[in-house]
């Protein structure tokens, strides 16, 4: 399983908006890591994601978005928590 999760994140960073993402378990321990994004977030990543479903446990999976002047950060959890972080489309 690793391998293929290694696999996304390599095909994922790829792409030229993407300046991050994430991969960790379902106790917070990164799984995998590519670009500007600290291994030793996961953690706490995956802490705001379960606190985000208490909101609406009988909902799905949450999507939390974080949003800063120049990026956006998308957290959501299929199996794995995934994390990208993309950068925000800049006026022209």
């Amino acid at each position: 399983m690793e391998k293929e999760i290694e696999k996304v994140l390599d095909d994922t960073i790829a792409n030229e908006n993407i300046v991050a993402c994430l991969s960790a378990n379902r106790h917070g321990l990164c799984i995998g890591a590519r670009g500007n994004i600290s291994s030793q977030s996961s953690g706490l990543l995956v802490a705001l994601l379960d606190q985000a479903q208490k909101l609406e446990p009988q909902s799905g999976p949450p999507v939390v978005v974080l949003e800063t002047s120049k990026n956006t950060c998308l957290i959501h959890k299929h199996g794995v928590t995934g994390v990208i972080v993309k950068k925000l489309d800049q006026p022209n």
